[in-house]
């Protein structure tokens, strides 16, 4: 993006609807440039988004961060620089450079990387979101050996920020730039401006500006991941025709000349255990490949696939019900098939879900697979209810069929007691990030459909009333995580919900239910006001209302205790627990 542009970008007119963003640039230099570029590409990146950056003192980096008022700041981009670690590690300080003053820059650059780290601490923990460049400008010809060779020195100043680098990327909220993903994008040798940097204190050349500020705008904005992965078997998954050549003949090895299949399977393995969904369309034969599966040296197991779809039919008949399987929309999946005319095909009948040939000739082709891959997969952490998600919708989908054979056998109730399911209710002031993205994900059971910014999201607990119920629920088949949240304000004997999700993998349990009775119980209500607006997507939860109301779900219903308790059903469940939790 050329300046000229990124000025025009971040002047467009924005709607006084459109969301506020209130962000503090902390660097030690003249932000000029880079922030105009900031603001350019994130608002190219949303276009109804509000962006007001105010900046820190010009060289106090940490003086700008241990001065911040959180309580105004909704994002944070700290961007630092080696003349911010100390100042004769850069050219506009003259401190001097003789080998005997190594000792003293190095003291120096351990106390300023031990302050940025406090003030990072303290910063990260109380501001919604949080993004960190480390240095990438070049450090200054100051070393008394070769610029060819690494001395002690040097060596030792990137170790002490390697491990700022490494202690802030265990910060929650904290999203640190990667500096492979910089120098693949702006070679260090295009970076440094100097005349800029001695003139004006500005030290990047543009274009490096425009780098830095397309991919911290890419952080900022946090990307919600894909959730599911479609992919072939045959010169996909591995190398060769496992109904031609047999099981014992695909390969996926160096010996074979097929490694890079291997690195897929490894790859999609990575993904199984971050909490992606990974799912099987292949034309085959539905014992080969389960044989295929029970080979010991394969990377991918069994146990990381769900469902597996082996037939003779288009692959499209095959992604259509791993989609129903799942619960979720083309949109979030990806679709991998060596066979171009395959993925035209599901393409065609999936137009909004993302279709790659997987190039199974071509080496680098493949690495730049994995890395789009890892680019719209990726998550910021990996939680625990990630790691459930595959065994519960296993455990849905086994629920699901014990249901239909015990349709006409079993009643209801007894059919959901004999499920032995237990809930845990955790009450907080500000909801975790699991709730975050349930709330931002969930269509069906959604009270207004409406989407939280990580800033509107943190902003819920300002109000001293207000409350982030998230629900947690396991059964016998198993446990599903944290399956149900609530945010509301709790006002006298009046509870106002302004939003309600529950995932798919829940419904008919009455855990809804609960979910009131909890609420009616836990703030002595006796009324619950409903911010219900009608989408095209969450008629389940109008249904569920209507059958509480006296009338026809409308917007804003009221919903009163002594209505709930006569019509609702007897709640099965277990409350095994119920944590509450103050806002940190």
């Amino acid at each position: 993006m050329k300046l000229i542009e990124a000025l025009e970008i971040a002047r467009r007119p924005v709607a006084e609807s459109a969301s506020k963003v209130r962000a503090f640039l902390a660097c030690g230099f003249t932000p000029l440039h880079l922030q105009t570029f900031i603001t350019g590409h994130l608002r190219a990146l949303q276009e109804e988004t509000r962006v007001e950056f105010s900046v820190g003192l010009f060289g106090d980096l940490c003086g700008s961060l241990e001065r911040l008022d959180p309580s105004i700041v909704d994002l944070l981009v700290v961007v630092i620089e080696w003349s911010d670690i100390d100042p004769r590690l850069g050219l506009r300080t003259l401190g001097g450079w003789r080998p005997s003053d190594m000792v003293g820059i190095l003291e120096s650059a351990q106390t300023a990387v031990a302050r940025l780290e406090q003030a990072l601490t303290k910063a990260a923990g109380q501001i919604p979101a949080t993004v960190v460049c480390m240095p990438s400008l070049p450090l200054p010809p100051m070393f008394s050996t070769r610029p060819l060779q690494a001395g002690l020195v040097e060596a030792e100043l990137q170790h002490t920020v390697a491990g700022l680098a490494a202690s802030a990327s265990r910060l929650p909220g904290v999203r640190m730039l990667s500096a492979q993903r910089l120098a693949e994008a702006s070679p260090p040798s295009d970076r440094y401006d100097v005349k800029s940097d001695v003139t004006t204190g500005f030290p990047y050349t543009l274009r490096h500006a425009s780098v830095m500020g397309e991919l911290l705008a890419e952080l900022i904005r946090n990307r919600p991941p894909m959730k599911g992965l479609i992919t072939d078997l045959d010169d996909t998954l591995w190398a060769g025709i496992v109904g031609e050549d047999g099981v014992e003949e695909i390969s996926w090895h160096l010996d074979r000349k097929t490694q890079m299949h291997g690195v897929y399977q490894q790859f999609v393995a990575s993904l199984a255990g971050a909490g992606i969904l990974i799912g099987v369309a292949s034309k085959n034969d539905a014992s080969v490949v389960a044989r295929a599966f029970e080979r010991k040296d394969l990377l991918l197991s069994a146990r990381d696939v769900f469902p597996i779809e082996t037939h003779w039919s288009r692959k499209s008949e095959s992604v259509r019900r791993i989609l129903k399987t799942w619960n979720v929309g083309a949109d979030s999946v990806v679709f991998v098939d060596d066979s171009p005319m395959e993925v035209a095909e599901v393409k065609a009948e999936f137009p909004a879900m993302e279709c790659v040939v997987f190039p199974k000739d071509d080496n680098q082709g493949m690495l730049d697979l994995l890395k789009h891959l890892r680019d719209v997969f990726g998550k910021p952490s990996v939680t625990g209810d990630d790691k459930l998600r595959l065994d519960s919708i296993r455990s849905a989908s086994a629920w699901r069929q014990d249901s239909i054979k015990s349709a006409g056998s079993f009643s209801e109730d007894a059919l959901l007691r004999a499920a032995e399911g237990s809930l845990v209710f955790s009450l907080a002031r500000e909801g975790d990030a699991r709730s975050f993205e349930l709330v931002n994900k969930t269509n069906q059971f959604n009270l207004n459909g409406k989407r939280f910014s990580e800033f509107e999201w943190r902003r819920t607990a300002s109000n001293p009333a207000a409350f982030v119920l998230s629900v947690s629920y396991k059964d016998k088949y198993g446990p599903l995580g944290t399956i149900a949240v609530v945010v509301g304000a709790a006002n006298g004997h009046t509870v106002e919900v302004s939003a309600w999700v529950m995932s798919c993998r829940a419904f008919s349990r009455r855990i809804e239910f609960h979910c009131l009775q909890y609420i009616f119980d836990r703030f002595a209500a006796s009324e619950i006001v409903l911010d219900l607006q009608a989408t095209d997507r969450n008629g389940v939860i109008v249904e569920f209302l209507d059958q509480l109301l006296d009338e026809p779900a409308e917007p804003n219903p009221r919903l009163a205790k002594a209505s709930f308790l006569k019509k609702a059903p007897e709640l099965p469940h277990q409350i095994e627990e119920v944590s509450v939790c103050e806002q940190r």
